[in-house]
């Protein structure tokens, strides 16, 4: 079996802003997202010349940046969420003027594959700003899938656990990379690094690698390195552990009580692991950690996002919520509220699967006002954005996708069978 590299070509941008953006972009190196974090780290050769030891992403990014406005930085954060298979005009219009950071696609989305191709071309289409769009989904295999079936399913990350070979493991990366990017997504919220410790746990379960720190960190990383492989943006979860849990966050706020200690030596273990591996993406959990933070859930913690990921891990990039839209949240906060407190607290995108009733445009006002009344510095918000592009940047989103032949790939996935029976 073949597993090969992508290599992306970037297009050129119109008028205005674009072309700026459109010169940003087109001066990085092609390089592929694990050589960029090489380079990213790479000694300078110049003492003298801070520029010679950043790579091409990070100078880009700061290029575009500056020609940023603040309310298109602002959007910048706000991942949101569409309700059908195809686009509404009100969602359209929140794409195309209101510059957001990202789209999600959930299962409500999907129908089956000519439906998806539509709904992802209309959603690209319907970006105007120069800044290209994130757009994920969870594939993770097992029970958690999204992609329609004309591309067979992968097995469980608990099966593939049961194997313990983190070869096998970046194949699945790859292949799971593969199949979002037949369809135009370019990114995968995936792979789960929480351990399943607690039986009692419906909501993570076989969606864990294991039992043990050592086995999901080893093929958590190793899973995200080979989703990571093909140019697809992995985001790993749910941090700081969502293992340990007898309650549903989707329904309601669960609390794990646990010492720091014993977070530090078990829960935190994997996502230790894929730090030190370059995980370039994170997404918190809608659990309340007292031992951390008696009052905040991690989703708006700062205490667990800057004092434990950023400072104690040294974590610097990017950090998204879960979906504000979830129980644990919606039940005790507003969207608006929860999504202001998340930038507050160091969050760099929001997730707003709900965008009925004016959410987006609240949350964004919000926002705006935080501020203007300085509840949320504009340096962090330039902050995040600057993560933010650097990881479009890395990943090279303003560039055509390689096409992946789905026989190709069903061939691969069979494959990967054939090694789990």
């Amino acid at each position: 079996m073949k597993w090969k590299q992508v290599t992306l070509t970037l297009v050129g941008l119109t008028a205005g802003m674009g072309l700026i953006f459109s010169l940003v972009w087109n001066s990085q190196v092609n390089t592929s997202p694990s050589t960029a974090s090489k380079v990213a780290t790479a000694s300078p050769t110049k003492i003298d010349s801070a520029k010679e030891t950043l790579p091409a992403y990070q100078t880009a990014a700061k290029k575009t940046l500056a020609s940023m406005s603040e309310e298109d930085k602002l959007a910048q954060l706000l991942f949101v969420g569409v309700e059908g298979t195809t686009l509404s005009e009100t969602e359209r219009n929140m794409i195309e003027s209101g510059h957001v950071g990202g789209v999600v696609l959930l299962g409500r989305n999907v129908k089956n594959a000519n439906q998806l191709n539509l709904l992802v071309s209309s959603i690209k289409e319907a970006n105007q700003s120069p800044v290209p769009l994130f757009i994920g989904i969870d594939e993770e295999g097992g029970r958690v899938s999204r992609i329609p079936s004309s591309l067979s399913n992968l097995p469980s990350s608990e099966r593939i656990g049961e194997l313990n070979d983190k070869e096998i493991s970046e194949q699945v990366g790859s292949v799971l990379a593969r199949k979002v990017k037949h369809f135009g997504i370019n990114m995968n919220f995936a792979p789960v690094l929480d351990i399943n410790n607690n039986p009692a746990n419906e909501v993570i379960g076989d969606r864990s690698f294991g039992q043990t720190p050592a086995k999901v960190g080893n093929l958590g990383v190793a899973t995200m390195q080979g989703i990571e492989s093909e140019g697809i943006v992995p985001v790993i979860k749910h941090f700081p552990g969502h293992g340990d849990t007898s309650v549903d966050s989707h329904y309601k706020l669960p609390v794990i009580d646990k010492t720091v200690q014993q977070l530090e030596s078990f829960e935190w273990k994997p996502f230790k692991q894929a730090i030190a591996a370059g995980a370039d993406v994170i997404m918190t959990a809608h659990i309340l950690f007292p031992a951390l933070d008696d009052q905040y859930p991690a989703t708006f913690s700062e205490k667990i996002i800057q004092g434990v990921l950023r400072e104690q891990l040294n974590y610097d990039g990017l950090v998204i919520t879960d979906d504000m839209a979830m129980g644990a949240i919606a039940n005790d906060y507003g969207t608006t509220e929860a999504a202001v407190r998340s930038v507050q607290a160091g969050a760099d995108m929001v997730m707003l699967t709900d965008t009925r009733n004016g959410n987006f445009q609240n949350v964004h006002t919000a926002l705006k006002q935080a501020v203007e009344q300085e509840t949320v510095s504009l340096e962090q918000v330039n902050e995040s954005v600057e993560r933010i592009l650097q990881t479009k940047q890395k990943y090279e989103l303003n560039s055509p996708q390689e096409q992946v032949k789905e026989d190709e790939l069903n061939e691969d996935i069979s494959q990967i069978w054939e090694q789990i029976q």
